[in-house]
């Protein structure tokens, strides 16, 4: 599905959102911490539809045991052409149970070894994407590679 908002950005649907959400190694992780808003880079798979990433940090053990909602963000730029997408989705966060997070380690990305760090799951209730500019005719901006030197097309 495509279409615009009113500053000419092609709004992704879920598809397309998950597609790039699967595409980049890292993501942010945006959560509330004494009471202001903490952004975190961390590397994450995508695991159906949920997001899985291990972190050590106290206070997402504590937000995963309340079922705390963050959000969590990806997105691709190309700051010379002006290009770009992103992708947010907004969910509760919670602990990856220990025999889960085994079978997870198993075949999971190197960066997974747990070493008894706890896993988390971000279940995706909202997702929503962004992709500008588009050009007058409503076509996505071409192919351009980013950073990992994959291509990525407005379709």
């Amino acid at each position: 599905m495509r279409s615009e908002d009113g500053a000419a950005r092609e709004i992704l649907d879920a598809g397309e959102c998950l597609r790039l959400l699967g595409s980049v190694p890292v993501g942010r992780l945006v959560f509330t911490q004494g009471g202001l808003p903490v952004i975190r880079l961390v590397n994450f798979l995508v695991d159906t539809d949920t997001i899985v990433f291990v972190s050590d940090d106290p206070e997402w053990l504590q937000a995963a045991h309340r079922g705390d909602v963050v959000a969590f963000e990806v997105d691709d730029l190309d700051p010379s052409r002006q290009l770009g997408w992103t992708v947010t989705s907004i969910g509760h966060l919670s602990v990856v149970p220990a025999a889960e997070a085994a079978d997870l380690e198993r075949t999971a990305p190197s960066w997974v070894g747990l070493g008894g760090r706890p896993l988390f799951r971000l279940g995706v209730e909202s997702l929503s994407g962004r992709r500008a500019p588009i050009d007058a005719q409503g076509n996505g901006s071409e192919a351009f590679p980013n950073r990992h030197g994959l291509r990525t097309v407005a379709t």
